[in-house]
């Protein structure tokens, strides 16, 4: 099991070597000519020519200040990292197995429907990959957080009123799809289109705040799943309840704050942040 998780390293490997340097780079080490054979992989003469320019002109200023452009940029990309897992993904995808067996499930058979959770989760992910340009990042964001909201309250009152069995499968199924093809790869897009690039290394908080939310979602589920006052008065079904109400926030939190980065390049994301 461990084993085959070496074979997507490899073939990720292999695949690195055919990966150009971004532009933003190749300005930045003085190799021009070659920043623009790039973006005409991307766009025509005309418009590559354009875009380089808008590069130059961005990089004259290599690094500033992370409060540069003012806290509310920093507070968007920790939010997004934050509600990311306070969704609760990491619960279905760490505690999976404990979760079906909590169903009623064997081992074997919990095994296998973990398999099925993967298996889901990558055929949204492509889903995502060849839908996100075309309807953009803040609407896949919000239907797919109220799309998990919808799927943890349903599981948490499976839980509450004892009626597992094929429904609670179904939940978390639709659960993870709504993730995959949401917040799963749709909020590392965000980030890394909304940061201008004087302050890039900002991001890394973004995703720091992304680990600490990881570490107490992990961390807090066992203990909401097995204390005994929430297991006698909800049934399990309290911890499930809590991450549905986080995707409803979730949804408000990206209509209401985040921009669309679709279809704008850094540059652009750099000028809307100074009019902010």
């Amino acid at each position: 099991m461990f084993g085959s998780g070496t074979i997507p390293c490899i073939l990720f490997l292999g695949c690195l070597f055919f990966v150009p340097e971004t532009p933003r780079f190749l300005v930045l080490v003085n190799q021009e000519p070659k920043a623009l054979k790039v973006l005409k992989r991307l766009m025509d003469h005309e418009n590559a020519v354009k875009v380089l320019e808008e590069i130059k002109s961005t990089l004259s200023e290599k690094s500033l200040p992370w409060m540069s452009y003012g806290g509310l940029l920093i507070l968007i990309g920790i939010l997004l990292s934050v509600f990311q897992q306070f969704v609760g993904i990491n619960v279905v995808l760490y505690y999976a197995p404990e979760i079906f067996r909590t169903i009623g499930e064997g081992t074997d058979k919990s095994l296998l429907q973990t398999i099925i959770v993967g298996a889901i989760n990558l055929l949204f992910t492509v889903v995502a990959i060849l839908s996100v340009d075309r309807f953009g990042r803040k609407p896949l964001q919000i239907i797919g957080a109220l799309g998990m909201a919808v799927s943890m309250f349903a599981l948490g009152c499976i839980f509450y009123f004892k009626s597992v069995g094929l429904g609670a499968l179904f939940c978390m199924l639709t659960y993870v799809a709504a993730f995959a093809v949401s917040w799963g790869p749709v909020t590392w897009v965000l980030l890394s289109e909304m940061y201008p690039n004087a302050i890039r290394s900002v991001m890394s908080v973004a995703v720091a705040a992304q680990w600490i939310a990881n570490l107490i979602i992990s961390w807090t589920f066992p203990m909401l799943n097995d204390n005994s006052f929430l297991t006698q008065t909800f049934n399990h079904g309290f911890a499930y309840w809590i991450y549905g109400t986080m995707g409803i926030l979730a949804a408000w939190f990206v209509w209401k704050m985040v921009p669309e980065t679709k279809g704008k390049t850094l540059e652009e994301m750099e000028k809307l942040w100074k009019k902010e």
